[in-house]
């Protein structure tokens, strides 16, 4: 569902809160990475089951983006963001991923946005995720950020850099038509890439100080770990490993660490994510 407006003004927050984003007016100079593991055996039990139901290339895509909208709708606090130095709650999620529309070294690619709300299960994302990709994966440069792309792109240097300068302040002051952050790779509520699909673990990919994404989070390729139980018995565990990067000015550290602590479990228990959620909290006004 693509809310008319991004988001309304956090008033009632924590006093710090409010002078953070002067203290702190870049986005990337409020970054905080940290790196986490996870049991994926039960997802790939759950992998294979919705493969043999027909949910063909179900992936532990569907299943990140599911847990975090679960997450979202449990603590909203981490769908929040930036703008112009104030704290704004978001209306509705959006989540941006990059895809090749071939893999191939020189192939293009896009972002996609899948649009979500908190009421989401995973069967809901897995078909409104399918038909976007599907959609983007046509051959050529059509989806609108595309089309935007190349007209920036076709400008003399010195007028595009006053374009993104004029961009740049529109976004300051909330004056960018919503059209446009519909569009925008650089605005929503999360950005997710999968590495494993090229083989290489999760790097710590920087925020944008354009927009407004608060959240960044890498899938690595997933690998086998052999553990000892209390028993002694040697045992063979399936993990991943991810990275998450986060602008700190959007929630504390002891919420935010109960997010991606839900996050974790969700991941290792994903057959919850096929319910409706039990409750969705609202943000604080």
């Amino acid at each position: 569902m693509i809310q008319k407006k991004e988001g309304r003004r956090i008033k009632s927050g924590p006093p710090m809160d409010a002078v953070a984003a002067f203290i702190m007016p870049n986005r990337n100079g409020a970054a905080n990475t940290f790196q986490a593991t996870a049991d994926i055996g039960k997802c790939e039990e759950l992998i294979r089951q919705k493969r043999a139901e027909g949910y063909a290339g179900f992936g532990m895509m569907h299943i990140f983006m599911s847990a975090y909208i679960r997450v979202v709708a449990e603590l909203p606090g981490v769908n929040r963001f930036i703008r112009g130095q104030r704290l704004y709650a978001r209306n509705g999620i959006e989540i941006c991923m990059a895809i090749k529309k071939e893999m191939k070294l020189n192939a293009p690619e896009t972002v996609v946005k899948l649009f979500a709300t908190p009421q989401d299960t995973a069967d809901m994302v897995y078909h409104t995720l399918s038909q976007v990709i599907t959609e983007n994966k046509q051959e050529g440069d059509h989806n609108s950020m595309d089309l935007a792309v190349k007209i920036l792109v076709s400008l003399p240097g010195i007028l595009l850099k006053a374009v993104v300068g004029l961009l740049k302040g529109m976004d300051y002051f909330g004056l960018l038509p919503r059209f446009l952050t519909k569009l925008s790779p650089f605005h929503g509520s999360l950005f997710i890439t999968n590495l494993g699909s090229l083989g290489i673990p999760p790097v710590c990919h920087h925020l944008y100080d354009f927009g407004n994404l608060p959240v960044f989070i890498a899938m690595g390729k997933k690998r086998t770990e052999y553990v000892t139980d209390k028993t002694g018995e040697v045992l063979k565990k399936r993990m991943i490993d991810f990275t998450v990067v986060c602008d700190e000015r959007i929630c504390d550290g002891h919420y935010y660490a109960s997010a991606f602590k839900r996050l974790k479990r969700l991941i290792e228990n994903p057959e919850e994510l096929f319910l409706p959620p039990k409750s969705v909290i609202e943000d604080i006004k």
